[in-house]
């Protein structure tokens, strides 16, 4: 099997990807680490940049990537796992879910799944059901043995939304619009 098959990204793609993946790191353990809105809201950016790779990267890959950057996250955090298990099913999921919710005319080749490129109504459908799942999940492994269900909820819901404003701001101001409309 060809490196093409396996991940059809081309130069042009995936040197701006790696950049972005230790950006994405670094700014997530140097920056927002310590950013918690009233012991509830935490910041977890880091998952925008598995939701913003392009639509034709392979499932297997961006699990591939989501391991690598949720243990760079774990190393940090002393999380053991965390944010490995919770972006790898995030990675897991992301394909199924761009296929089931794939507009009429299909998708454009090699487009960054940002809200600049697919519209607000598109990206929320896309974009929240999956941070909800990392969220959940993270937050469920965090609390795993004490019962505290509505807490966990709590949190979750909350950092959700954190997360999410703060990544659409991140994407006005960083991103560009790949195709014309």
């Amino acid at each position: 099997m060809k490196l093409q098959e396996f991940c059809p990204m081309n130069n042009k793609i995936i040197i701006p990807s790696v950049i972005s993946f230790f950006v994405y790191l670094l700014v997530q353990v140097f920056v927002l680490k310590n950013l918690v809105l009233f012991d509830t809201a935490f910041c977890f950016l880091y998952v925008f940049y598995i939701l913003l790779l392009p639509l034709e990267v392979k499932s297997i890959p961006l699990m591939l990537i989501a391991f690598i950057m949720g243990l760079g996250i774990d190393t940090f955090y002393d999380t053991l796992g965390f944010h490995t298990a919770s972006l790898v099913a995030v990675a897991f999921v992301r394909n199924t879910w761009i296929n089931a919710i794939i507009p009429t005319g299909g998708y454009d080749d090699n487009v960054q799944p940002s809200i600049l490129n697919m519209g607000l109504g598109w990206y929320v459908t896309y974009s929240l059901p999956l941070l909800l799942l990392h969220h959940f999940i993270f937050f469920y492994i965090d609390s795993l043995g004490t019962g505290l269900y509505l807490p966990v909820v709590r949190r979750a819901l909350s950092s959700v939304v954190f997360v999410w404003v703060l990544g659409i701001m991140v994407q006005m101001l960083f991103y560009k619009r790949r195709r014309g409309i």
